[in-house]
Protein backbone atom coordinates (compact mmCIF):
# COMPACT_ATOMS: atom_id res chain seq x y z
CA UNK A 1 0.00 0.00 0.00
CA UNK A 2 1.53 2.98 -0.76
CA UNK A 3 2.29 6.11 1.69
CA UNK A 4 0.86 8.04 3.00
CA UNK A 5 -2.53 7.14 2.56
CA UNK A 6 -4.91 9.60 2.59
CA UNK A 7 -6.21 8.14 6.31
CA UNK A 8 -2.47 8.59 7.82
CA UNK A 9 -2.38 12.20 6.50
CA UNK A 10 -3.04 14.19 10.30
CA UNK A 11 -3.10 18.01 10.78
CA UNK A 12 0.14 19.18 12.04
CA UNK A 13 0.72 21.58 14.43
CA UNK A 14 2.65 24.91 14.52
CA UNK A 15 3.43 25.11 10.71
CA UNK A 16 1.11 21.84 9.94
CA UNK A 17 2.10 18.23 8.38
CA UNK A 18 3.93 18.21 5.85
CA UNK A 19 3.87 15.65 3.29
CA UNK A 20 4.69 14.37 -0.27
CA UNK A 21 2.64 11.75 -1.65
CA UNK A 22 0.09 10.36 -5.12
CA UNK A 23 -3.57 10.81 -5.29
CA UNK A 24 -6.32 9.82 -7.45
CA UNK A 25 -8.25 13.00 -8.54
CA UNK A 26 -12.05 12.58 -7.79
CA UNK A 27 -12.88 16.64 -8.49
CA UNK A 28 -11.24 19.23 -10.09
CA UNK A 29 -12.66 23.14 -10.12
CA UNK A 30 -10.95 26.73 -10.44
CA UNK A 31 -13.09 28.91 -8.14
CA UNK A 32 -12.86 33.02 -7.37
CA UNK A 33 -12.09 33.98 -3.76
CA UNK A 34 -13.89 36.77 -1.98
CA UNK A 35 -10.32 39.07 -3.08
CA UNK A 36 -10.84 38.04 -6.35
CA UNK A 37 -7.93 35.62 -6.13
CA UNK A 38 -8.39 32.29 -7.85
CA UNK A 39 -7.79 29.16 -6.07
CA UNK A 40 -8.20 25.61 -7.28
CA UNK A 41 -10.49 23.33 -5.16
CA UNK A 42 -10.01 19.17 -5.22
CA UNK A 43 -10.78 16.29 -3.79
CA UNK A 44 -8.35 13.30 -3.58
CA UNK A 45 -8.67 10.03 -3.02
CA UNK A 46 -6.93 6.80 -2.11
CA UNK A 47 -8.81 3.38 -0.93
CA UNK A 48 -8.67 4.59 2.60
CA UNK A 49 -10.64 7.71 1.98
CA UNK A 50 -10.81 11.30 0.28
CA UNK A 51 -9.93 14.59 1.38
CA UNK A 52 -10.36 18.49 0.38
CA UNK A 53 -7.85 20.31 -0.76
CA UNK A 54 -6.80 24.14 -1.75
CA UNK A 55 -3.93 25.31 -3.85
CA UNK A 56 -3.37 28.68 -3.66
CA UNK A 57 -0.71 29.46 -6.18
CA UNK A 58 0.63 28.75 -9.87
CA UNK A 59 -3.26 27.61 -9.93
CA UNK A 60 -3.70 28.63 -14.03
CA UNK A 61 -0.04 26.56 -15.25
CA UNK A 62 -0.76 23.64 -12.39
CA UNK A 63 -4.67 23.44 -13.90
CA UNK A 64 -3.84 22.68 -17.22
CA UNK A 65 -1.19 19.88 -16.33
CA UNK A 66 -3.90 17.17 -15.37
CA UNK A 67 -7.52 16.47 -15.48
CA UNK A 68 -9.98 14.76 -13.29
CA UNK A 69 -9.29 10.52 -12.74
CA UNK A 70 -5.84 11.42 -13.22
CA UNK A 71 -3.02 10.29 -10.79
CA UNK A 72 -0.99 13.16 -8.77
CA UNK A 73 1.78 13.59 -7.09
CA UNK A 74 1.59 16.18 -4.29
CA UNK A 75 3.73 18.18 -2.11
CA UNK A 76 2.02 20.36 0.43
CA UNK A 77 0.63 20.53 4.37
CA UNK A 78 -2.13 18.81 6.32
CA UNK A 79 -3.78 21.50 8.41
CA UNK A 80 -7.42 21.86 10.10
CA UNK A 81 -9.96 24.16 8.69
CA UNK A 82 -13.82 24.14 10.44
CA UNK A 83 -12.82 20.90 12.46
CA UNK A 84 -11.66 18.82 9.27
CA UNK A 85 -8.34 18.50 7.82
CA UNK A 86 -7.38 20.30 4.56
CA UNK A 87 -4.67 20.09 2.52
CA UNK A 88 -3.02 23.12 1.25
CA UNK A 89 -1.08 22.01 -2.26
CA UNK A 90 2.55 24.04 -2.78
CA UNK A 91 3.24 22.03 -5.65
CA UNK A 92 1.37 19.20 -8.21
CA UNK A 93 2.31 17.46 -11.01
CA UNK A 94 0.58 14.38 -12.60
CA UNK A 95 1.90 10.95 -12.48
CA UNK A 96 2.22 8.53 -15.01
CA UNK A 97 0.29 5.42 -14.71
CA UNK A 98 3.52 2.96 -14.23
CA UNK A 99 4.33 5.02 -11.15
CA UNK A 100 1.10 4.18 -9.60
CA UNK A 101 -0.80 0.63 -8.26
CA UNK A 102 -4.47 1.26 -9.16
CA UNK A 103 -5.64 -1.25 -6.71
CA UNK A 104 -4.26 1.81 -3.91
CA UNK A 105 -6.80 4.19 -4.78
CA UNK A 106 -10.39 2.97 -5.45
CA UNK A 107 -12.24 2.34 -1.72
CA UNK A 108 -12.64 -1.65 -1.41
CA UNK A 109 -14.77 -4.21 0.47
CA UNK A 110 -12.90 -5.56 3.65
CA UNK A 111 -14.45 -8.97 2.81
CA UNK A 112 -12.82 -11.12 0.53
CA UNK A 113 -14.66 -10.82 -3.07
CA UNK A 114 -14.66 -14.84 -3.81
CA UNK A 115 -15.55 -15.82 -0.47
CA UNK A 116 -18.64 -13.66 -0.65
CA UNK A 117 -19.31 -14.63 -4.44
CA UNK A 118 -18.85 -18.63 -2.47
CA UNK A 119 -21.79 -17.54 0.10
CA UNK A 120 -24.15 -16.43 -2.91
CA UNK A 121 -23.42 -19.40 -4.63
CA UNK A 122 -24.26 -21.56 -1.82
CA UNK A 123 -27.74 -19.42 -1.07
CA UNK A 124 -28.42 -20.25 -4.50
CA UNK A 125 -27.48 -23.72 -4.08
CA UNK A 126 -30.05 -24.04 -1.18
CA UNK A 127 -33.31 -23.01 -3.41
CA UNK A 128 -35.86 -24.94 -3.58
CA UNK A 129 -37.75 -23.77 -6.77
CA UNK A 130 -35.96 -25.43 -9.47
CA UNK A 131 -36.76 -22.73 -12.06
CA UNK A 132 -35.40 -20.20 -10.17
CA UNK A 133 -32.18 -22.21 -8.94
CA UNK A 134 -31.71 -22.86 -12.95
CA UNK A 135 -31.99 -18.83 -13.92
CA UNK A 136 -29.12 -17.94 -11.12
CA UNK A 137 -26.88 -20.74 -11.61
CA UNK A 138 -26.99 -19.88 -15.58
CA UNK A 139 -26.79 -16.40 -14.97
CA UNK A 140 -23.26 -16.95 -12.87
CA UNK A 141 -22.15 -19.64 -14.92
CA UNK A 142 -21.45 -16.54 -17.61
CA UNK A 143 -17.70 -15.58 -15.89
CA UNK A 144 -18.46 -11.93 -17.68
CA UNK A 145 -21.39 -11.33 -15.35
CA UNK A 146 -19.92 -13.29 -12.30
CA UNK A 147 -16.74 -11.55 -12.72
CA UNK A 148 -18.19 -8.30 -12.95
CA UNK A 149 -20.68 -8.80 -10.08
CA UNK A 150 -17.87 -9.54 -7.77
CA UNK A 151 -16.16 -6.53 -8.16
CA UNK A 152 -19.11 -4.11 -9.14
CA UNK A 153 -19.47 -1.45 -6.06
CA UNK A 154 -23.68 -1.07 -5.50
CA UNK A 155 -23.50 2.89 -5.78
CA UNK A 156 -21.14 5.64 -7.23
CA UNK A 157 -21.23 7.75 -4.26
CA UNK A 158 -23.40 7.28 -1.37
CA UNK A 159 -24.10 3.56 -0.25
CA UNK A 160 -22.02 0.62 -0.90
CA UNK A 161 -19.70 2.93 -3.14
CA UNK A 162 -16.19 0.45 -3.45
CA UNK A 163 -15.20 -2.35 -5.00
CA UNK A 164 -17.64 -5.19 -3.91
CA UNK A 165 -20.21 -3.12 -2.77
CA UNK A 166 -22.93 -4.75 -4.37
CA UNK A 167 -21.79 -8.49 -3.18
CA UNK A 168 -22.03 -6.65 0.17
CA UNK A 169 -25.19 -5.05 -0.31
CA UNK A 170 -26.88 -7.92 -1.62
CA UNK A 171 -25.44 -10.69 1.16
CA UNK A 172 -27.14 -8.01 3.37
CA UNK A 173 -29.87 -8.06 1.89
CA UNK A 174 -30.51 -11.93 1.70
CA UNK A 175 -30.01 -11.84 5.83
CA UNK A 176 -32.47 -9.39 6.11
CA UNK A 177 -34.89 -11.16 3.73
CA UNK A 178 -34.64 -14.29 5.66
CA UNK A 179 -35.16 -12.68 8.56
CA UNK A 180 -37.85 -10.73 7.96
CA UNK A 181 -39.75 -13.21 5.28
CA UNK A 182 -39.28 -16.19 8.13
CA UNK A 183 -41.36 -13.28 10.45
CA UNK A 184 -43.77 -13.40 8.73
CA UNK A 185 -44.27 -16.89 7.60
CA UNK A 186 -44.47 -17.33 11.06
CA UNK A 187 -47.63 -14.84 11.64
CA UNK A 188 -49.35 -16.34 8.71
CA UNK A 189 -48.14 -14.24 5.87
CA UNK A 190 -47.55 -16.52 2.28
CA UNK A 191 -44.20 -15.00 1.58
CA UNK A 192 -42.40 -17.23 -0.88
CA UNK A 193 -38.31 -17.34 0.37
CA UNK A 194 -36.68 -18.36 -2.72
CA UNK A 195 -39.13 -15.79 -4.95
CA UNK A 196 -37.88 -12.77 -2.50
CA UNK A 197 -34.00 -13.77 -2.75
CA UNK A 198 -34.66 -14.23 -6.11
CA UNK A 199 -35.68 -10.41 -6.28
CA UNK A 200 -32.90 -9.55 -3.81
CA UNK A 201 -30.35 -11.01 -6.26
CA UNK A 202 -31.40 -9.72 -9.25
CA UNK A 203 -32.82 -6.19 -8.57
CA UNK A 204 -29.56 -4.38 -8.78
CA UNK A 205 -28.14 -6.73 -11.33
CA UNK A 206 -27.79 -4.37 -13.97
CA UNK A 207 -25.21 -1.95 -12.04
CA UNK A 208 -22.55 -4.11 -13.13
CA UNK A 209 -23.24 -2.50 -16.62
CA UNK A 210 -24.69 0.88 -15.11
CA UNK A 211 -21.48 1.80 -13.06
CA UNK A 212 -17.65 2.12 -14.21
CA UNK A 213 -15.34 2.01 -12.07
CA UNK A 214 -11.32 1.33 -13.62
CA UNK A 215 -10.37 4.35 -11.79
CA UNK A 216 -13.68 6.12 -10.21
CA UNK A 217 -17.15 5.86 -9.61
CA UNK A 218 -18.93 7.40 -12.55
CA UNK A 219 -21.96 6.02 -14.93
CA UNK A 220 -21.28 4.82 -18.16
CA UNK A 221 -23.25 6.03 -21.42
CA UNK A 222 -25.66 2.63 -20.72
CA UNK A 223 -26.25 3.99 -17.33
CA UNK A 224 -26.72 7.47 -17.87
CA UNK A 225 -29.42 6.57 -20.91
CA UNK A 226 -31.14 3.75 -19.87
CA UNK A 227 -30.31 2.63 -16.08
CA UNK A 228 -29.61 -0.12 -13.88
CA UNK A 229 -33.19 -1.63 -14.14
CA UNK A 230 -33.74 -1.45 -17.68
CA UNK A 231 -30.31 -2.85 -18.38
CA UNK A 232 -31.26 -5.76 -15.54
CA UNK A 233 -34.49 -6.72 -17.39
CA UNK A 234 -32.00 -6.84 -20.14
CA UNK A 235 -29.79 -9.66 -18.77
CA UNK A 236 -32.41 -11.99 -17.12
CA UNK A 237 -34.29 -12.24 -20.09
CA UNK A 238 -31.21 -12.97 -22.50
CA UNK A 239 -30.62 -15.44 -19.69
CA UNK A 240 -34.11 -17.01 -19.74
CA UNK A 241 -34.16 -17.38 -23.81
CA UNK A 242 -32.17 -20.02 -23.11
CA UNK A 243 -34.69 -21.91 -20.20
CA UNK A 244 -37.66 -22.67 -22.46
CA UNK A 245 -38.85 -24.37 -19.91
CA UNK A 246 -39.41 -21.09 -17.16
CA UNK A 247 -42.79 -20.67 -16.42
CA UNK A 248 -43.98 -17.32 -17.84
CA UNK A 249 -46.17 -16.13 -14.96
CA UNK A 250 -42.79 -16.52 -12.71
CA UNK A 251 -41.00 -14.31 -15.34
CA UNK A 252 -43.98 -11.81 -14.70
CA UNK A 253 -43.19 -11.83 -11.14
CA UNK A 254 -39.29 -11.38 -11.58
CA UNK A 255 -39.50 -8.44 -14.02
CA UNK A 256 -42.07 -6.49 -11.33
CA UNK A 257 -39.47 -6.88 -8.36
CA UNK A 258 -36.83 -5.43 -10.96
CA UNK A 259 -38.84 -2.50 -11.94
CA UNK A 260 -40.61 -1.80 -8.87
CA UNK A 261 -37.49 -2.29 -6.14
CA UNK A 262 -37.51 1.72 -5.46
CA UNK A 263 -40.62 1.70 -3.86
CA UNK A 264 -42.57 4.90 -5.73
CA UNK A 265 -42.98 6.17 -8.82
CA UNK A 266 -41.45 9.29 -8.11
CA UNK A 267 -38.23 7.59 -6.41
CA UNK A 268 -37.39 5.87 -10.14
CA UNK A 269 -39.66 2.75 -10.26
CA UNK A 270 -41.85 2.29 -13.49
CA UNK A 271 -43.95 0.38 -10.92
CA UNK A 272 -45.08 0.32 -7.28
CA UNK A 273 -44.78 -2.99 -5.60
CA UNK A 274 -47.92 -4.81 -5.61
CA UNK A 275 -47.58 -8.49 -4.37
CA UNK A 276 -46.08 -9.21 -0.79
CA UNK A 277 -42.66 -10.29 -2.05
CA UNK A 278 -42.38 -6.97 -4.56
CA UNK A 279 -43.05 -4.98 -0.87
CA UNK A 280 -40.75 -6.43 1.29
CA UNK A 281 -37.61 -6.28 -1.06
CA UNK A 282 -38.28 -2.76 -1.78
CA UNK A 283 -38.43 -1.78 1.80
CA UNK A 284 -35.44 -3.84 2.74
CA UNK A 285 -33.04 -2.34 0.08
CA UNK A 286 -34.61 1.26 0.86
CA UNK A 287 -33.22 -0.09 5.11
CA UNK A 288 -30.14 -1.64 4.08
CA UNK A 289 -29.23 1.40 1.61
CA UNK A 290 -30.01 3.98 4.29
CA UNK A 291 -28.07 2.41 7.33
CA UNK A 292 -24.66 2.23 4.85
CA UNK A 293 -25.80 5.94 3.82
CA UNK A 294 -25.80 6.82 7.88
CA UNK A 295 -22.44 4.52 8.58
CA UNK A 296 -20.86 6.35 5.76
CA UNK A 297 -21.50 9.62 6.91
CA UNK A 298 -19.91 9.17 10.61
CA UNK A 299 -16.86 7.13 9.30
CA UNK A 300 -15.93 9.98 6.58
CA UNK A 301 -16.29 12.95 9.19
CA UNK A 302 -14.24 10.83 12.18
CA UNK A 303 -11.63 12.70 11.93
CA UNK A 304 -13.40 15.99 12.91
CA UNK A 305 -13.35 15.18 16.73
CA UNK A 306 -16.89 16.59 16.84
CA UNK A 307 -20.23 14.28 17.52
CA UNK A 308 -22.10 15.65 14.78
CA UNK A 309 -21.30 14.93 11.41
CA UNK A 310 -21.50 17.20 8.50
CA UNK A 311 -24.93 17.80 6.37
CA UNK A 312 -25.42 14.72 4.46
CA UNK A 313 -27.71 15.94 1.31
CA UNK A 314 -28.38 12.41 0.95
CA UNK A 315 -30.17 11.94 4.31
CA UNK A 316 -30.99 15.48 4.41
CA UNK A 317 -29.64 15.57 7.98
CA UNK A 318 -26.59 15.48 10.52
CA UNK A 319 -26.15 12.32 11.68
CA UNK A 320 -25.01 12.23 15.35
CA UNK A 321 -22.14 9.86 16.25
CA UNK A 322 -23.80 7.91 19.07
CA UNK A 323 -20.25 6.68 20.53
CA UNK A 324 -18.78 9.71 20.40
CA UNK A 325 -21.41 11.64 22.16
CA UNK A 326 -21.38 8.86 24.60
CA UNK A 327 -17.70 9.00 25.20
CA UNK A 328 -16.76 10.51 28.44
CA UNK A 329 -14.56 13.48 28.15
CA UNK A 330 -12.06 15.41 30.60
CA UNK A 331 -14.05 18.14 32.19
CA UNK A 332 -14.26 21.72 30.23
CA UNK A 333 -13.83 19.70 26.91
CA UNK A 334 -16.72 18.87 24.54
CA UNK A 335 -17.16 17.81 21.38
CA UNK A 336 -18.77 20.44 18.60
CA UNK A 337 -22.34 20.00 18.85
CA UNK A 338 -24.84 20.54 16.11
CA UNK A 339 -28.65 20.24 15.90
CA UNK A 340 -29.83 18.51 12.73
CA UNK A 341 -33.26 21.09 12.97
CA UNK A 342 -31.35 24.07 12.25
CA UNK A 343 -29.59 25.04 8.88
CA UNK A 344 -25.94 23.70 8.79
CA UNK A 345 -23.00 26.05 9.52
CA UNK A 346 -21.06 28.12 7.21
CA UNK A 347 -19.39 25.83 4.23
CA UNK A 348 -22.06 23.40 4.58
CA UNK A 349 -24.90 22.81 1.72
CA UNK A 350 -28.43 24.50 2.14
CA UNK A 351 -30.33 21.81 3.38
CA UNK A 352 -33.60 21.31 1.31
CA UNK A 353 -36.96 22.91 2.81
CA UNK A 354 -38.38 19.41 1.32
CA UNK A 355 -38.68 16.62 3.91
CA UNK A 356 -38.15 13.15 2.62
CA UNK A 357 -37.98 13.49 -1.27
CA UNK A 358 -37.71 11.94 -4.60
CA UNK A 359 -33.69 13.76 -4.58
CA UNK A 360 -33.34 11.56 -0.92
CA UNK A 361 -35.04 8.37 -2.61
CA UNK A 362 -32.72 9.01 -6.08
CA UNK A 363 -29.25 9.27 -3.97
CA UNK A 364 -29.50 6.35 -1.78
CA UNK A 365 -30.66 4.27 -4.74
CA UNK A 366 -27.99 6.30 -6.49
CA UNK A 367 -29.49 6.26 -10.34
CA UNK A 368 -28.12 8.83 -12.34
CA UNK A 369 -30.78 11.95 -12.08
CA UNK A 370 -29.38 14.83 -11.31
CA UNK A 371 -26.38 14.38 -12.53
CA UNK A 372 -24.61 12.66 -10.14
Amino acid sequence: MKSPTVAELKAGKANGGLFSGLFLVQSKDVREGKTGRKYMSLTLMDRTGEIDARMWDNVESATLAFERDDFVRVDGETQEYQGKRQLIVHKLKRASDEEVDPRDYLPASQRDAGEMFAELQAIIAGFCNPHLKALLETLFADEAIAAAYRAAPAAKSIHHAWLGGLQEHILSLCALAREIGEHYIARGYPVDLDLLLAGVILHDLGKIEELKYDRSFAYSTPGQLLGHIIIGLRMVDEKLRGLPDFPPKLKLLLEHMILSHHGQLEFGSPKVPLFIEAMLLSQIDALDARMATMRASIEKDRDADADWTGYNPALERQVLDRVSYLQERPAGETADAADPKVAPTVGARPKPATALSSALQAALTDRPAGGR
